[in-house]
């Protein structure tokens, strides 16, 4: 596979771990938390190989398009402009996280609504970008970031301050009925895949999908979730460990950087985990544009001769994100995408038997004597 399909996969995975995931696993870490990562790793890599094989199969093809061509219209306007409200709010989530982070750690005496417009400003042009060329900016804020964040992660794993005895003690719970929430919020990782909905136009070339690639994806995610429940437990103790409203801030803030510029590694953790999740938030809005323009034709829309159509979206965007960042709190951001993520567990694996139909559509034109 072609390793932008991997930036897909992890930005998804990697921008969570300090977003609301964490703290959802971490308040059920007494009640079935470690046995609903298992699950989900099964559950998450089973939904990433059926994604991804369908889609191999029509290379460069988005999911509007297939739906044009096998559905009627009064299902898949409505069903195109739902998976955009979905992305939409999936990238709204990191965004709000992000500037709450950011003025609780970085910026106290700033305004929210500055902070909050000042990320969305970085992203939002993004959006209305072709894809390739948002697939380009990813692939370079990955390469700058990345190494880094790992280098982080290696700290934490070799750090004194990890006390392996709490790990322990929090693997012990494996044997616990599995929570719904836990289980969800741990699924939700996976759906990286579901980019595909629109990024498949991307890949024009035939990909190789097989054991190894599977094994890649299950081999990430195992490191992703451990590092994402086990860390913080290991740095911050097993009891009251579900107190924190961000766990991996705490833990990070008990790392040191030696003979460095920076000492505290929070700071330097904060600003380049920024640069994830601007690139999860763009992949999450530039899919919700591309849905909206396919479900309102927006590209249609012009003023002599140009197109302002693709524009219409962005203000939207901006203010439903101003309104959310000052009405809601901490507490309701993590409970509302508790529930966000229950409600995508039904609808994801059932878009496989979607899939299942459009293949047989397709095979039918393909067969007809008109081809």
């Amino acid at each position: 596979m072609s390793r932008f399909y991997y930036y897909l996969i992890l930005i998804n995975m990697v921008a969570n771990i300090i977003a609301s995931v964490p703290a959802i696993l971490l308040h059920f870490h007494n009640d079935g938390a470690v046995i609903s990562m298992l699950l989900s790793i099964a559950a998450g890599v089973l939904l990433v190989t059926i994604y991804t094989k369908f889609f191999l199969k029509y290379p460069g093809k988005t999911l509007p398009e297939l739906l044009e061509k096998t559905t009627s219209k009064w299902f898949y306007q409505p069903f195109v402009f739902l998976l955009a409200v979905l992305w939409f709010v999936a990238g709204l989530i990191t965004l709000i996280t992000f500037t709450f982070l950011l003025i609780r750690y970085l910026s106290p005496e700033m305004p929210i609504i500055l902070i909050c417009l000042t990320l969305i400003l970085a992203v939002i042009f993004g959006c209305i970008l072709k894809t390739d060329r948002v697939m380009y900016t990813v692939e370079m804020i990955m390469i700058i970031t990345s190494p880094l964040i790992l280098f982080i992660f290696f700290k934490a794993y070799s750090s004194k301050s990890l006390n392996w005895d709490f790990v322990r003690e929090a693997a012990l719970y494996i044997n616990q009925v599995p929570n719904w929430h836990s289980f969800s919020a741990c699924f939700f990782l996976f759906l990286g895949a579901a980019n595909l909905f629109i990024f498949n136009r991307f890949f024009t070339d035939k990909q190789k999908f097989g054991f190894r690639q599977i094994m890649f994806i299950v081999l990430i995610s195992i490191g992703t979730l451990f590092t994402t429940y086990f860390i913080p437990i290991g740095f911050n103790g097993f009891e009251g460990i579900n107190d924190l409203v961000y766990p991996w801030i705490s833990t990070t803030d008990s790392i040191r950087m030696e003979y460095f510029i920076i000492e505290r590694v929070l700071f330097m953790f904060l600003l380049f985990y920024l640069g994830i999740a601007f690139l999860s938030i763009l992949i999450h809005w530039h899919a919700a544009v591309e849905f909206l323009k396919f479900t309102f034709k927006l590209e249609k829309i012009k003023y002599k001769d140009k197109n302002i159509g693709i524009f219409i979206p962005l203000p939207i965007f901006v203010a439903i994100s101003l309104y959310f960042v000052t009405v809601l709190t901490e507490y309701q951001l993590f409970r509302y995408s508790s529930y966000f993520y229950d409600v995508l567990v039904f609808i994801f694996p059932g878009m496989i038997l979607l899939f299942t139909y459009i293949n047989r559509r397709m095979k039918n034109e393909e067969s007809s004597p008109e081809n």
